[in-house]
């Protein structure tokens, strides 16, 4: 059998006109196939719950639409995979949910066994935002789990990318088709993502990026994973909807704090206030997710920490008083008692071993994507 012919079952059954994922998922938990249930008596199929007599009757008599053939046609004339929900590739966790997906279509590769975490925040995030979220999800990348966003600018893009840069996967998950990544700038990490890791729709090829699309895909994004980490967020952001969402599926939910002081983390800080966990390094997380995948036996290979920059006395008495926050030479001199060209050169030692960060007007900070020195 091609793929085709096991397909058209899937896209047939999903084209019936009140066959949403929530009762698509019941039908299959009933009859174990599309082929079953589109073979079934409409009595039968009105004994699943949810199931009208109408819906039924439309089930019985129902053949597969023109553009639902179409839609399978161009998947596959693209080289895109569908993985249905009874395929083994098919996320197991997101299996679980009441509303899964009948079906994916994927650019790259799902594996079933990844380990999932969902990194999703503001699509106009501070520099702390990015910088903070490319070090986290790179972290946990090395730690051998896959970090699942959303491909939108902001928080997303730092997700995928952090992930990369620590050499692990990460899947992408759209709220349009695969023939149009959204927003355009991405379609090159899109294709950077689907080289080790997965861009994954359930939406046709060609669908574009409606509004209404985004809270849909959100689901998949946390049904997924095991947990969602929150990296920035105010009141509205639809971050929040990720987060609860998560919650209402019985998954873990974490979140960044940022400063008191900026409206973009108003909405994380409200989380950690309603019981999310506090995020300061991954450590947070994976201490958190490790009785579940240990349980599951899902443990993901981890890539070697990087070796600790060793550091000279005078390095070392220099990195001591720096701080994530910008202080000015001039101040650390004093601090310091220390001529201003030697402590010039110390400093600049020290940018060069990646661990602190020059900024305009001769303010140093720590680089928070530094590892701890020696």
């Amino acid at each position: 059998m091609d793929d085709k012919e096991r397909l058209l079952p899937w896209f047939s059954l999903r084209s019936v006109p009140g066959v949403g994922s929530l009762l698509f998922k019941r039908l299959i938990d009933a009859f174990g196939s599309p082929e079953a249930v589109l073979a079934a008596a409409p009595k039968s199929l009105a004994a699943v719950d949810g199931i009208s007599q109408k819906v039924a009757d439309d089930i019985a008599a129902h053949r597969i639409s023109a553009s639902a053939k179409q839609d399978l046609d161009r998947a596959l004339a693209a080289g895109y995979g569908v993985v249905t929900i009874n395929d083994t590739a098919y996320p197991p966790l997101l299996r679980q949910i009441p509303d899964p997906p009948a079906y994916l279509y994927v650019s790259g590769r799902l594996d079933a066994a990844d380990s999932c975490i969902a990194v999703v925040g503001s699509r106009h995030p501070t520099d702390y935002g990015v910088r903070t979220t490319h070090r986290l999800s790179r972290d946990l990348a090395m730690q051998g789990f896959t970090v699942v966003s959303g491909l939108a600018r902001g928080i997303d893009t730092a997700a995928h990318e952090g992930a990369l840069d620590g050499g692990g996967k990460t899947v992408a998950v759209l709220g349009s088709g695969l023939d149009r990544v959204y927003p355009g700038e991405n379609r090159r990490l899109a294709g950077r993502i689907a080289a080790s890791g997965a861009v994954v729709s359930e939406f046709p090829p060609d669908a574009g990026p409606d509004g209404h699309h985004f809270p849909i895909r959100n689901r998949i994004i946390s049904g997924m994973c095991l947990g969602t980490m929150i990296a920035e967020a105010t009141l509205r952001s639809g971050s929040l909807i990720t987060a609860r969402l998560a919650a209402d599926q019985g998954r873990e939910v974490f979140a960044v704090p940022g400063s008191i002081h900026s409206h973009k983390s108003t909405g994380t800080h409200t989380l950690i206030k309603q019981g999310a966990k506090l995020v300061e390094h991954a450590g947070d997380i994976i201490e958190e997710l490790s009785p579940m995948l240990d349980a599951a036996g899902q443990r993901g290979s981890s890539s070697p920490a990087p070796a600790a920059p060793v550091l000279t006395g005078n390095e070392a008495e220099v990195y001591a008083v720096l701080s994530p926050y910008p202080i000015h030479i001039d101040e650390l001199g004093r601090r310091l008692s220390m001529d201003s060209a030697r402590l010039a050169g110390l400093l600049l030692s020290l940018e060069l071993k990646g661990l602190v960060r020059q900024l305009p007007g001769k303010f140093f900070v720590l680089d928070e994507d530094s590892s701890e020195p020696a």
